[in-house]
């Protein structure tokens, strides 16, 4: 144990701590810039009322299925990426990420179709409101379009996070909050001339400042000629060999992973909706929160995957292991940060969503407690499964135990709770964190068996 602990300290101390944070924050802030967005729209729509709040909930939580499924096709370029760069091959991140922005923009293509076509089935899976029903419809279709924004960015990202460069991307991402604040304050309530559009204009707002942040970022990549501004010959070039059949071999149990994990969550809204609207509603307004509090776990994993990643690259597997035992603890660290912190402001966040009921306040009030013990649970499998099991190329294992841990323990388990046992609304919230539970041991075992380690741009 002690030398188990010397070796974590020696590979962990001075200047990878330095790295760690100085990839983790810039994309900590990017997370908490892309959340934002939807908290914009639910702070804004909540002045009008909690129908507005419901529908946008869970429209965007559709909307988040498909955005996480889109990281997943992301993450097969985000292993080869950060591997490559930890070899010193650039042009392979190069065409890595020119492969990445590919895929990801084919992907969207087919999500903005699915809900364009069917926007009343998606929002009917969740709701029985017709009301929710038809806002959220009117919303989810025009929102849709931000998918090609989320593609064209996020696959830039892969390549600059892989290059230890977060920060380029996490300053257009502000830009493009930015614009979004600005233009929900004019299309939602009709400023400036304009109609008041209420959900409409918030959709609207949504797609225009994600074309914003696109013209923003691309016009600085290719004015300085950077590195990612690749041309139609590395497109090309990207496609040839086995690039194709590496990075979806990555990507599709990746994919695949982040699908039925996302479905999962849209299930847990569907399962909320049957305790009633102010559930619902709860919901909605933690949805948001929740994505937030989160980010500072989420830039640490990321930042995790990147430096596991490169280090894999670079051949370095005993620092690999050792570095990825002290990542647990530093992430366990933060979590208990984040749940304090959020305890102390969940008064001021709450107060915020000046439209909510009395009830549906209360409600809140114990579904924020709820997610502050929720953080600290989160982040064990959050560092284990993003930050370290996928950079080793695991995808395999991630997806097996997801998909079990999710659909057959925290789902049923939540749903018996709701329909059957007519669980008050804050005790079927508290359902949803069986799965964590389940995921801190199984990770943590896996972590230590380093079956997890695999150099990728090898095989």
């Amino acid at each position: 144990m002690n030398n188990t602990l010397s070796l974590v300290l020696k590979y962990t101390k001075g200047d990878f701590l330095r790295r760690l944070f100085a990839i983790a924050m810039p994309i900590a802030l990017q997370n908490i810039m892309f959340s934002s967005r939807g908290l914009v729209d639910v702070l804004m729509l909540g002045q009008l009322g909690e129908a507005d709040i419901a529908a946008v909930g869970v429209a965007s939580r559709a909307m988040f299925v498909t955005t996480i499924m889109l990281v997943g096709v992301n993450t097969g370029g985000a292993l080869l990426t950060a591997q490559y760069w930890g070899a010193g091959n650039k042009e392979g991140v190069r065409e890595s990420t020119a492969l990445t922005w590919i895929i990801a923009n084919g992907f969207a293509l087919l999500t903005v179709t699915l809900f364009m076509l069917f926007p009343s089935q998606v929002m009917g899976l969740a709701t029985d409101s017709a009301e929710v029903n038809r806002l959220g419809s009117e919303y989810i279709v025009i929102t849709s379009l931000s998918m090609f924004a989320v593609a064209c960015v996020s696959s830039m990202a892969v390549g600059l996070r892989a290059m230890h460069k977060p920060g380029v991307s996490t300053f257009f991402s502000g830009i493009g909050i930015l614009s979004n604040v600005f233009l929900n304050w004019v299309l939602i309530f009709g400023h400036l001339g304009m109609p008041a559009m209420g959900i409409k204009g918030a959709a609207i707002a949504t797609v225009l400042s994600g074309a914003i942040e696109i013209l923003c970022l691309y016009s600085y990549l290719y004015s300085k000629n950077h590195l990612l501004a690749f041309r139609m010959s590395d497109l090309l070039a990207a496609l040839r060999g086995n690039n194709v059949s590496r990075f979806l071999r990555l990507s599709l149990p990746t994919t695949c992973n982040f699908f039925m994990w996302a479905a999962g969550m849209f299930a847990y809204h569907a399962i909320m909706g049957q305790t009633g609207v102010q559930g619902l509603a709860a919901l909605s307004v933690m949805t948001p929160v929740d994505s937030i509090a989160l980010s500072l776990l989420i830039g640490t994993s990321t930042a995790a995957a990147v430096l596991t990643g490169n280090q894999i690259g670079a051949k370095n597997y005993q620092a690999v292991y050792y570095q990825s035992v002290g990542l647990l603890f530093i992430s366990i660290a933060i979590g208990i940060g984040v749940g304090v912190v959020l305890y102390f402001v969940q008064v001021p966040i709450l107060d915020s969503f000046s439209a909510l009921t009395e009830e549906t306040r209360q409600l809140a009030d114990k579904f924020i407690l709820v997610l502050c013990g929720a953080m600290v649970i989160r982040s064990i499998p959050l560092t284990l499964v993003v930050g370290v099991l996928r950079a080793g190329g695991d995808v395999k294992f991630c997806l097996y135990q997801d998909m079990i841990t999710q659909w057959f323990i925290g789902i049923p388990i939540a749903a018996f709770s709701a329909i059957y046992l007519g669980l008050s609304p804050e005790w079927v919230y508290a359902m949803f964190l069986l799965e964590e539970v389940v995921k801190c041991f199984t990770a943590t075992k896996r972590l230590k068996s380093r079956k997890w380690i695999r150099n990728l741009i090898e095989q």
